[in-house]
């Protein structure tokens, strides 16, 4: 069981609980309060306390995405930047964003790079109709490209499956940063 380090999620108030984890899923509060109602609905108010372990909120953030209205889902794909994007270089992005791309290295991409980059995120989004999701800690630009390259050609029902896993390995990430 991991523990979270600065918080302890089931003694928040619903305003709290929705404040401390609504962009753990990009610009999506509507994840954190679904697992807050469901949780302290009057049948789940032994689960509470599973609220503090990592893992276990982890899973029920995941599940409420993964069962949420294809719509639902699309939206907050399309909340996520692109990565190394127009947002991210006119320093519009969460602060989550921002950190996971630097720890990329993205930031120190060269010109041709960050051309690279804009061509990438302009055809897949052409291509399926919304940005290249990667969860890219402990990743490199280098990598990222490649990944980007391969995937490219991929079907729209399988990227759209692989962007929902990449949202949720970025959320359990920022969740293990609590």
């Amino acid at each position: 069981m991991s523990q979270f380090k600065t918080i302890k999620p089931s003694q928040l108030s619903r305003d709290e609980f929705v404040g401390v984890f609504a962009d753990i899923y990009e610009h999506s509060p509507w994840v954190a309060e679904t697992v807050y109602d469901q949780v302290h609905d009057l049948a789940n108010q032994s689960t509470e306390s599973d609220l503090d372990d990592i893992d276990t909120l982890h899973q029920q953030m995941s599940s409420v995405l993964l069962s949420a209205s294809h719509e639902a889902q699309l939206a907050l794909i399309n909340a996520h930047p692109d990565l190394a994007g127009k947002a991210a270089i006119r320093g519009e992005l969460t602060q989550s964003s921002t950190d996971e791309q630097a720890g990329a290295g993205i930031h120190a991409c060269n010109e041709e790079e960050f051309k690279r980059f804009s061509e990438l995120n302009d055809a897949y989004k052409a291509k399926f109709g919304f940005p290249f999701i990667m969860a890219v800690k402990g990743s490199n630009r280098y990598q990222i490209l490649e990944a980007f390259e391969k995937r490219i050609h991929h079907s729209e029902q399988d990227e759209f499956k692989q962007a929902l896993s990449e949202i949720n390995k970025i959320a359990l990430f920022r969740l293990q940063q609590l």
